[in-house]
């Protein structure tokens, strides 16, 4: 199915795990039929409580994780064996489990200043796909979550980052949480060759009859910015995410 006005389209499970499993069935096909035309694919990871779901399902599969490289769409600037840590997350239920060769994990240096780690991750993209100055970078697959205020990556409502579309990551403080992120920008976003998003419970339900059916204003509904723009967006959910969208 399709809300209003978007090119994006959801499909409702049962359960989270359900959501998860099928999500995770998406990812791997778009991996592979990348890894079909360039001999390497491109995928960057979200964190949060419902990829714990899909990681596993990816890493249980039977997979050749060889030439697939992974980056991140956002990371907390915590340490990467803190407890919050988007890498830790990702680490412990998907890269080790998987047995993805370290070469081919690009994490976000997020121990380091903010700052610093922003720019030091932009570079290594840069350097990642070759890009000429100004250019961004085309991820085979991005996964996206949102949070019950419609954020999406760090993108915050009222962040004013959200209109940026020429650079490729940058650190935000989040005021609401008081923690510094560091996140890709919506040009590198967009950019994306396929956009895959898994939400699921019921606090999610509400925000995503906004994001779906509200008029587009990506400042008070950022997920509302993927979801309309970006290239080939799949949302995986859960029956409870999904309750208001019928």
């Amino acid at each position: 199915m399709a809300g209003k006005d978007m090119s994006a389209h959801w499909t409702a499970y049962p359960t989270a795990d359900e959501a998860a499993q099928a999500c995770s069935r998406h990812i791997l096909a778009l991996l592979e039929t990348a890894l079909s035309g360039e001999g390497e694919a491109t995928l960057a990871l979200s964190g949060g409580t419902t990829p714990k779901l899909l990681f596993a399902h990816l890493a249980a599969a039977r997979f050749d994780w060889s030439h697939v490289h992974l980056f991140w769409v956002d990371e907390r600037a915590v340490a990467p064996t803190d407890p919050q840590s988007n890498y830790k997350l990702a680490d412990e239920n998907l890269i080790v489990p998987a047995r993805i060769p370290h070469k081919n994990v690009h994490r976000i240096a997020s121990e380091l200043p903010p700052e610093k780690a922003a720019k030091r991750y932009a570079q290594e993209i840069t350097e990642f796909f070759e890009l000429d100055e100004d250019e961004l970078p085309h991820f085979d697959v991005a996964h996206f979550g949102t949070g019950p205020d419609a954020h999406t990556a760090s993108l915050f409502p009222g962040e004013p980052l959200i209109d940026n579309r020429d650079g490729i990551a940058a650190a935000v403080f989040v005021e609401k949480i008081r923690q510094w992120r560091i996140t890709l920008l919506p040009g590198a976003l967009l950019a994306a060759r396929h956009s895959v998003f898994l939400a699921a419970g019921g606090d999610k339900a509400e925000v995503l009859r906004d994001v779906f059916l509200k008029p587009y204003d990506p400042k008070q509904f950022p997920a509302q910015m993927i979801s309309h723009h970006g290239r080939k967006v799949t949302w995986f959910l859960d029956q409870a995410a999904a309750r208001h969208l019928d």
